[in-house]
């Protein structure tokens, strides 16, 4: 660990307990200022970064089922466009909060810059449960959302795509609602659509599909063949069991896979195709396990890779140290705090962060945006060959930073993005 991060660790270490669990934003600003120490970069420019351009906070009201009326919240948290429209998911979930959007939102910036496709960053929600929601119910509330939103999103302006709680269904009723209104079919309005309305295909696979791509990538430059390394996965939803089921394929031995209700291990190895996931057979992972233990054993077994893929925040301080993965591969957005992201580089455990790791989602959600504005499909394999070439280009970006400056891989990407959000920002400079 060099001595920044080290002086970096020591200062979270000594903060106060409320700083742990942190939010989205303040982890987002954490490894923000991180990142600009090490570049040369104008701090007014960082400042911008510090925070949001708008955030629209938006009252949701929808009749049950039962002829009652309730009321949710939604937001949209819009944080930079400098390089191009916003871009970010629609999650539904019970504690979908302001920040939490703000946090996420600043995440796709640097997701986008990372990848190097022209977009800025953005995120949005609304804070309900959705499985409390028939399936009527979550249409009345998608198109309601929509209607609330709807003059400040677009296909050049701000492009929402699936996140947790969402789905291509509900991108195909935010889409549909959005075209009543303006008169017209817009497809380019979301991403992560049903491909017969304009999905792209491989999109629903490919954050899962980046993580392995991401993994492979590690392990071959510690020198580690995937036939001889274990792995396992928190979370067993869209990201990790096409994860997992790559990696089974490319010869990687799965030995957990966990949903909400617990985790499947073996040490043996897990074939992950007879393990429906949590889109298949929701929380199923522990109907078909011999041996569970819980999500937190999950987190400190001793396999060369682990990969959280379920929510943020599940990396704290809390169990850091008991850590006993060579590599952590982040596939949900955000699961590891500052402070345990200190103390794993100080016990010399490599994290390859969310912003690169995951980033398929949204470099196919490009690709499906390319094809509705030209109104021109491309075949799967296409859009797999193509995202693995960006993905692959992206790696080797934050690799060279890696090697040359001596740092962590999340602070490599965050130079990388930086550096090119930096540049822009100075292109075109600050309207008056």
């Amino acid at each position: 660990m060099d001595a920044n991060s080290k002086r970096s660790h020591d200062e979270q270490s000594n903060s106060s307990p409320s700083a742990e669990p942190e939010s989205a934003v303040e982890t987002a600003r954490r490894q923000l200022r991180r990142a600009a120490d090490r570049l040369d970069i104008d701090p007014n420019v960082v400042e911008r970064l510090k925070h949001p351009t708008k955030v629209h906070e938006v009252t949701v009201p929808i009749e049950r089922d039962d002829g009652t009326v309730e009321v949710f919240t939604g937001y949209r948290a819009q944080h930079d466009s400098v390089r191009g429209p916003y871009k970010g998911g629609i999650r539904y979930h019970p504690e979908v909060t302001r920040d939490e959007c703000v946090g996420l939102g600043m995440w796709m910036t640097w997701k986008c810059a990372v990848m190097d496709l022209p977009f800025g960053g953005a995120k949005g929600g609304i804070t309900v449960d959705p499985k409390s929601l028939s399936a009527d119910e979550k249409e009345r509330l998608t198109r309601r959302f929509a209607e609330e939103i709807r003059d400040i999103i677009g296909p050049t302006v701000d492009i929402p795509a699936p996140d947790m709680g969402t789905d291509p269904q509900t991108m195909a009723w935010l889409m549909d609602a959005y075209s009543m209104q303006q008169g017209e079919t817009v497809p380019g309005v979301v991403t992560g659509k049903p491909p017969v309305i304009g999905g792209s295909e491989g999109r629903q696979e490919a954050p899962g599909r980046s993580v392995a791509i991401v993994t492979e990538r590690v392990c071959d430059y510690y020198n580690r063949p995937l036939e001889d390394t274990t792995v396992a996965v928190q979370g067993y939803g869209s990201v990790g069991a096409n994860a997992a089921h790559l990696l089974d394929e490319w010869g990687a031995t799965i030995v957990a896979v966990s949903d909400v209700n617990g985790a499947m291990y073996d040490p043996e190895g897990i074939d992950t195709e007879s393990v429906p996931s949590h889109d298949e057979e929701p929380e199923a992972v522990t109907k078909y396990a011999e041996t569970v233990i819980g999500n937190d054993e999950l987190l400190t077994l001793n396999v060369d890779v682990l990969i959280p893929a379920a929510l943020g925040n599940v990396l704290t301080e809390a169990n850091a140290d008991v850590i006993n993965a060579d590599i952590v591969v982040e596939g949900a957005n955000g699961p590891t705090t500052s402070t345990a992201d200190a103390i794993l580089a100080d016990q010399g455990v490599r994290v390859i962060p969310d912003i690169l790791a995951n980033a398929g989602g949204v470099t196919v959600s490009y690709f499906e945006w390319l094809q509705d504005i030209n109104r021109r499909k491309w075949s799967l394999e296409r859009v797999n060959d193509e995202l693995e070439t960006e993905m692959h280009a992206a790696w080797q970006s934050v690799r060279d930073e890696y090697e040359k400056r001596n740092v962590t891989w999340r602070e490599a990407a965050y130079i990388v993005a930086l550096s090119r959000i930096a540049e822009a920002h100075d292109a075109r400079g600050l309207w008056p």
